[in-house]
C-alpha cells in the first residue's frame, strides 16, 4: 500500500476515498465460462494501486456480479483491513439477504448503500423518494446498523430530503451526479453544481456524511469535488474500467486518485 495514501478507515483522512465499482469486470467475465477476468484479482490490483475500498452492485437476476463473488471478494478484503467493502442494492429485493449472510460468517462489510432500482433497470437512475419510502426503509436502516453495518441512502441532489434521511437513521447519502456529469462543460454547469453543493451542506449541517457515484470519470470528478464539500468517499465503476482498456487497470485508478488529489490541494490553497 502507498504510505502516502490514506484509506477509507482512517478518521483522520483528509481525502475523499476512492472506491471501484467492478460490476462491469464481472459482466465481460460472465459472458464466457473461463472465469477470466477475474473479479477478485482486479480487486486486489486496485487496492494495491492505492484505491481505499471494493464496491458491488449484486441484482438479482446476476447480470454481472454473482452471489459468489460477493462472498469471494468479502473474504478477500479480510487481507485489506484498511479498505472498505460496500455492497450496493434494493434492499427490498436481495440486499438484505447479503448483509446478513455476510456477517453471519464474519466476513467484512462496511457500507451498505440502499438503491430503488428496479429488477429490470439496466443501472440505477433515480434516488429514493422521502417521505414516500420512508416506511419501508426504516426497519431495514436499523436492521442493518444493528448488524455494525453503515448505512448510505442513493439520493437525488434535493437539499430538503436531507433532514428526512437524518430522521431515518441512516448515517451517509450517496448523491447521484448523472445530472451533474451531464451538464459538465455546458452552460447549465453552474446551477447544477449548486443544487448539489446545497444538498451536500444541507446533509452536513444534519450530520449525515457524504458520498457520491455515477458517471464521474477523470474529466469531470475534480470539478466535483471541488464543489462540493465534505466528499467522503466516491464509487466509481464504469468509466473508470473503460479506462483501464487504455490506461490498464492499476495506472487507471492512481489516475483517479490523483484527480482526486487535485481537489484537494486546490481546498488547501484557497484555505
Amino acid at each position: 500500500m502507498n504510505p502516502l495514501l490514506t484509506t477509507g478507515l482512517d478518521a483522520h483522512r483528509g481525502h475523499t476515498a476512492l472506491s471501484v465499482n467492478l460490476n462491469k469486470v464481472a459482466l465481460l467475465r460472465n459472458q464466457r465460462t473461463l472465469n477470466i477476468p477475474s473479479v477478485t484479482r482486479a480487486a486486489t490490483l486496485s487496492l494495491e494501486a492505492g484505491a481505499h475500498g471494493i464496491t458491488v452492485h449484486p441484482r438479482p437476476d446476476e447480470r454481472h456480479i454473482r452471489a459468489h463473488d460477493v462472498f469471494d471478494l468479502a473474504a478477500l478484503m479480510q487481507d485489506w483491513p484498511h479498505a472498505e467493502f460496500n455492497v450496493e442494492g434494493n434492499p427490498l429485493h436481495n440486499l438484505m439477504d447479503f448483509i446478513r449472510q455476510l456477517k453471519r460468517q464474519g466476513l467484512p462489510l462496511h457500507q451498505c448503500t440502499f438503491v430503488p432500482d428496479g429488477v429490470e433497470q439496466s443501472t440505477s437512475d433515480h434516488g429514493w423518494q422521502l417521505p414516500q419510502d420512508a416506511g419501508a426503509l426504516r426497519p431495514l436502516i436499523e436492521e442493518a446498523r444493528s448488524l455494525g453495518v453503515r448505512v448510505s441512502l442513493f439520493m437525488d441532489p434535493v437539499p430538503q430530503a436531507m433532514a428526512a434521511v437524518r430522521a431515518l437513521g441512516a448515517e451517509r447519502v450517496e448523491l447521484y451526479t448523472e445530472s451533474y456529469a451531464s451538464a459538465h462543460g455546458s452552460a447549465d454547469l453552474a446551477a447544477v453544481l449548486a443544487g448539489f453543493t446545497a444538498t451536500a451542506e444541507a446533509g452536513l449541517r444534519e450530520g449525515l456524511q457524504i458520498n457520491a457515484g455515477h458517471d464521474l470519470n477523470r474529466d469531470n470528478l475534480t470539478d466535483f469535488l471541488r464543489a462540493v464539500p465534505g466528499v467522503q468517499e466516491v464509487s466509481i465503476g464504469h468509466a473508470l474500467i473503460a479506462d483501464a482498456l487504455e490506461l490498464g487497470l492499476s495506472e487507471t485508478v492512481r489516475d483517479y486518485l490523483r484527480c482526486i488529489h487535485r481537489a484537494a490541494g486546490a481546498a488547501e490553497g484557497a484555505r
